[in-house]
């Protein structure tokens, strides 16, 4: 595997879909201040995060917000996280999994069946970093091919497309998750799912639509189908240019639901949290 860490600055959010300040009216997409979110601990250090890009936004839709390094430098922006990206999709790998402190997992346009020569690799190194007990995070495509590599199975789902603002179970509340309300809504764009658990998972989300929308392997790797990074006109953006491929009346409902609350400051306060108890 050949190395490259490519540091980057935390960008400014470039979409809209923010945090709704106290007082301010809730737009569409936007957030609202629930009780789900972790509790914050002052972050005194900057931690060295793994970026693992396997995918990318379309590039139709790029400027809207940005591509994944901007995504999720803007969610965790204050999380006390220094992302290092690895472009896994050009061969860019770490060196092992001690690289960084912890690892975070993009999405990516592909299935994690293509026969795609690097997804082998990535494989492997998803199954070092769980060996060695490295902080893991992944993110729907990251969801898909952890679950893969250790064992699972994942398949075309028979409801097709899971898109719009989709409402998930918290189904096991972990310590990095704080106190707070039962349910996560966050951005859906998928069509595949993890149908089959590896043996050891533990399920932390569901819903009526996705059973296994979230695991965890041990205390410290974790996983989610949703989006967290996504912000609502970029969602909106790639739903509107993919009527063809989805279907008019679903891409009419899942637009219709981009008006719904956004729980992105929780997820993005349940990832900083879970890197600084596991630092």
């Amino acid at each position: 595997m050949t190395t490259s860490g490519l540091p980057m600055d935390p960008p400014a959010a470039r979409g809209a879909g923010s945090e709704t300040k106290p007082g301010s009216e809730t737009k569409p997409g936007s957030e609202t201040k629930r009780s789900s979110a972790a509790p914050r601990r002052p972050r005194t250090r900057q931690l060295k995060i793994g970026l693992l890009i396997m995918g990318h936004v379309d590039p139709r839709s790029v400027h809207i917000a940005g591509d994944y390094p901007e995504l999720f430098g803007s969610l965790l922006e204050g999380q006390g996280i220094d992302l290092v990206r690895y472009d896994l999709d050009e061969g860019r790998f770490p060196d092992d999994a001690r690289a960084c402190a912890g690892w975070l997992s993009s999405p990516s346009r592909l299935s994690a069946y293509d026969l795609v020569p690097w997804l082998s690799d990535a494989e492997e190194l998803l199954r070092e970093i769980i060996a060695m007990e490295a902080p893991f995070v992944g993110i729907c495509f990251g969801h898909q091919l952890l679950a893969q590599a250790l064992g699972g199975t994942v398949e075309k789902s028979p409801y097709g497309w899971g898109v719009g603002v989709r409402e998930f179970d918290i189904v096991d509340r972990r310590p990095w998750m704080g106190e707070g309300d039962q349910s996560i809504a966050l951005i859906a764009s998928h069509q595949d799912q993890v149908t089959r658990l590896p043996d050891g998972a533990e399920l932390l989300f569901r819903s009526d639509y996705c059973p296994y929308g979230g695991f965890a392997i041990g205390e410290r790797a974790w996983t989610i189908q949703v989006h967290p990074e996504f912000v609502a006109p970029l969602a909106d953006h790639l739903l509107a240019g993919r009527i063809e491929l989805i279907g008019a009346q679903r891409v009419s409902e899942a637009r219709a639901t981009l008006g719904h609350r956004l729980d992105r400051h929780v997820v993005a306060g349940w990832i900083g949290e879970f890197f600084a108890l596991n630092r």
